[in-house]
């Protein structure tokens, strides 16, 4: 949708410009969950700093209390993890040294919540309450922090619009890593050959290059507003969701529609996703009336 909006956008409509940065949009999706992984680490590094230096410390309460961090199983496999490391490395996501600010700002803040006081009063917590532990500093401190969310927007103009993705998909890996299993924190690959990769770059092209007849679709389809009236982003939306009814059969409607719906009430106005829903809706009713939609698939309804 936002190489789309540039690509319109631009007076000078270059399509490999706009792809190029829809191609590093996708990659960098990849690092910034590495970033987000690299700081769970940075936490708990710090710990052992602490322990290895307790004179550094500003408190007492904070010496005694940085070995319930060492101890946790999550935050050690997630440090000593040899593909993280790696890919920390490869995509230059370890930063947290530099802005350690960062690390011991939010370390302080998780000494004094009600569940790290809980979590040292369980004395021996096991894997489940280590999972929630490590979940809830990242629900409780991260997630409501508004310099670190500062932080992901200042260092990557893509990732603001990942952030809420990746912070789903984070939580639902810890929630199930086994420290046993070295595969158990995965590391999704979207190379160029990915199904996911070649969907973004297809869909992107279609609608480019069929943007004449999508024009042509709307007509007579928003009989109470005229297609200069409609706002570019509820514009683009509409498009690709034709796109999707037209050229991608393994996608049920429904969920096409639901999906842009969803999309237009995070970019576009209040009263967009009612637009776009109607809009939509007409359209598949049409389409259906004149044999021209074609699903085939699972997930089919």
């Amino acid at each position: 949708m936002q190489s789309l909006y540039s690509f319109f956008k631009t007076e000078k409509k270059e399509i490999y410009t706009d792809l190029f940065f829809l191609e590093q949009s996708i990659k960098n999706t990849f690092s910034l969950y590495v970033l987000l992984l690299g700081y769970l680490k940075a936490l708990y590094d710090h710990s052992t700093k602490i322990k290895g230096d307790v004179k550094k410390v500003k408190t007492l309460v904070i010496s005694d209390k940085f070995k319930f961090i060492i101890e946790n199983d999550i935050l050690r496999f997630i440090s000593e993890h040899k593909s993280l490391n790696i890919f920390i490395s490869k995509v230059k996501a370890s930063d947290w040294e530099v802005n350690i600010d960062f690390v011991i700002s939010n370390y302080e803040k998780l000494l004094a919540t009600a569940f790290f006081k809980s979590y040292v009063n369980t004395k021996k917590p096991n894997l489940k309450e280590q999972r929630l532990f490590v979940s809830n500093f990242y629900k409780e401190i991260i997630l409501t922090s508004e310099n670190f969310f500062d932080h992901i927007e200042d260092s990557q103009i893509t990732w603001i619009d990942d952030y809420p993705v990746v912070n789903t998909f984070l939580l639902k890996v810890i929630s199930k890593i086994d420290p046993k299993k070295t595969d158990s924190l995965p590391f999704p690959d979207l190379p160029k050959n990915s199904e996911d990769f070649k969907f973004g770059t297809r869909l992107f092209k279609k609608v480019i290059s069929s943007n004449i007849d999508l024009n042509k679709e709307l007509e007579g389809r928003t009989p109470n507003w005229d297609s200069k009236r409609i706002a570019m982003i509820d514009l683009i939306l509409i498009k690709m969701a034709t796109v999707e009814l037209l050229y991608f059969p393994e996608i049920p409607e429904k969920v096409t529609i639901n999906e842009y719906v969803e999309i237009s009430k995070d970019y576009s106005t209040p009263k967009s996703k009612i637009f776009i829903n109607g809009i939509l809706d007409k359209i598949v009713k049409d389409f259906e009336l004149s044999n021209r939609l074609v699903k085939k698939g699972k997930g089919l309804l």
